[in-house]
This record gives C-alpha cells, sequence and structure tokens, in this order.
C-alpha cells in the first residue's frame, strides 16, 4: 500500500476490552483524505519519505519550520490551537467572559466540561483534558492506564486543581521510559488518586470523582526495543524497516529508531507498507 500526503497526528479507537487500534487520517495540504486502518502495516517493511515539504496545519501555507504541532510562526502567535490556555489550563478566561484568542473557539473548546486525572505513562502523572477526549488523550501519551481524578465545568478550574497536583504528581512523560514495556498497576494508581484528594481537600471535594475506574490500554505493540531512538525526518528525510508497534503518537520500528508522528504534523511525505 502507498500513501502519500501531508502527516496530521493519528486518531485512535479502544474496545471494550481496552484494545487500541489506529487511523491514519492525513492531508493533502488542507484538504481532508481518505483514513485508513494501520493494522495490517505491523509487520511490514515500512517506507517513509520526506519530500523537503511542509505546510501550515492551519493555514496550509508553505513553510520551511513548524512551531507547536505543525503550525507557522504566525498561526502560532494567533491561532487558538496555540492559545497559551492550551499548555496552561490554569491560563484560561473565558469562564469570566474574557477570550484569550478566540472567543467562539474557546467558549467550544475551554468552556466545555473537563476532567482531571492521573496516567501511567513513563510513571505516574498529572493531566488535564476535555471529557470528551476520554480515552482519545490517554491513547495519545501512550498510557498504560487511567483514571479520572475530578470533573470541572470547565478548563481553568481543572488547570487550577491540576496546579495544586504538580506539586505532589509530575505532568511530563519521559517518551523514551514509555515506549517500553509499562506495567500498570491499578491498586497504586487508585492509591495515588486518594494522595489526589487528600492533596485537594474540601474546597474541590464536589468535583471528585468518587468511583474507582481504572482505564486500562494495550497497543499494537508486537516487541519493544531495548533501546530506542528519534528519527527526524529533517535529518534523516527516508525512514524505512519493519515496523514492529505503535504506542502514542509513535511509531517503533525493529532496529530501535521510533518515528513521532505528531512532531511531524504539516510534514509532505510518502510511505509506503510492503
Amino acid at each position: 500500500m502507498k500513501w502519500e500526503g501531508n502527516v496530521r497526528k493519528m486518531s485512535s479507537l479502544v474496545d471494550e476490552g481496552g484494545n487500541v487500534s489506529y487511523l491514519w487520517s492525513g492531508k493533502d495540504i488542507g484538504e481532508d483524505m481518505p483514513a485508513f486502518a494501520l493494522d495490517e502495516w505491523l509487520g511490514k517493511h515500512v517506507k517513509i519519505s520526506f519530500e523537503g515539504k511542509i505546510h501550515c496545519v492551519v493555514t496550509g501555507a508553505a513553510i520551511s519550520k513548524t512551531f507547536g504541532e505543525g503550525m507557522s510562526y504566525r498561526a502560532f502567535m494567533e491561532s487558538p490551537l496555540a492559545c497559551p490556555s492550551i499548555i496552561r489550563p490554569e491560563l484560561s478566561r473565558i469562564h469570566e467572559g474574557i477570550a484569550l484568542r478566540d472567543e467562539a473557539w474557546e467558549r467550544e473548546h475551554h468552556l466545555a466540561p473537563h476532567v482531571v486525572y492521573l496516567s501511567q505513562t513513563s510513571h505516574l502523572k498529572v493531566g488535564v483534558t476535555r471529557a470528551s477526549n476520554v480515552p482519545s488523550r490517554w491513547v495519545d501519551q501512550g498510557a498504560s492506564m487511567a483514571a479520572v481524578v475530578a470533573h470541572a465545568p470547565y478548563r481553568q478550574l481543572a488547570g487550577e486543581m491540576e496546579v495544586a497536583l504538580k506539586e505532589v504528581f509530575s505532568d511530563r512523560t519521559q517518551w523514551r521510559r514509555m515506549l517500553s514495556e509499562v506495567s500498570g498497576d491499578a491498586r497504586s494508581l487508585l492509591e495515588a488518586k486518594e494522595e489526589c484528594f487528600d492533596t485537594l481537600g474540601m474546597p474541590y471535594e464536589s468535583f471528585f470523582e468518587e468511583e474507582d475506574v481504572v482505564q486500562a490500554l494495550h497497543f499494537p505493540v508486537r516487541f519493544y526495543p531495548s533501546k530506542v531512538q528519534s528519527a527526524k525526518l529533517d535529518k534523516f528525510p527516508t525512514l524505512e524497516g519493519k515496523l514492529v508497534g505503535i504506542k502514542g503518537q509513535y511509531w517503533l520500528f525493529e532496529d530501535g529508531r521510533v518515528w513521532n508522528v505528531r512532531s511531524h504534523a504539516g510534514y509532505r511525505i510518502a510511505m509506503s507498507a510492503t
């Protein structure tokens, strides 16, 4: 199978058993392209070729380098997709009627139910996402399991709770450790959730998720290389080898090289599987 177009973040599906499958749905600059399942590419020889062209994921303009996730510098400075409250949810003020960049967009995306969660990625980490992004956000992070700690009616409040919890838990993932066989421990995760309740205390008690529901996730990985090395298309425009797994937004090759799909958003590539 062959494909040519501009890279976008993979989408995913999770079945009742927590098994993750991936869909590839890139763009032809800014136009949608048909999606297809990536399962059939596993175990095959995959070749990816970078043509040296990049198009801004917001405007479609040709650019020489990306900012954020596939944006031109102008889009990064102006688009709501790079709003400061994306990275730091506590900065959102749309609940006060104040927009940081785009009122309509922020009302739709930030004045909406959010969750504070704990996930087991490279280690236990705290995070925030829109409620509608569960469990896809956990898949994107490569989490082996996750649990909701609290619900919030808008983004800023969820971010406020996250800030408090970052005194106890990290909000970062060590990607090399995540791209290994990380075993989740549901009991430890739930004990950490109780610690979150203690840290947040009574002011946030009404938002706590009391049910002990843990979402386990199983990624399509045939085996994990003992060592991994990031493969960037800017430096090596051709990447090929046997594809042995997909986890988070990474492709794992048999020789230990890994390709971060998300960090190549906007890149125009040709790829094939044989």
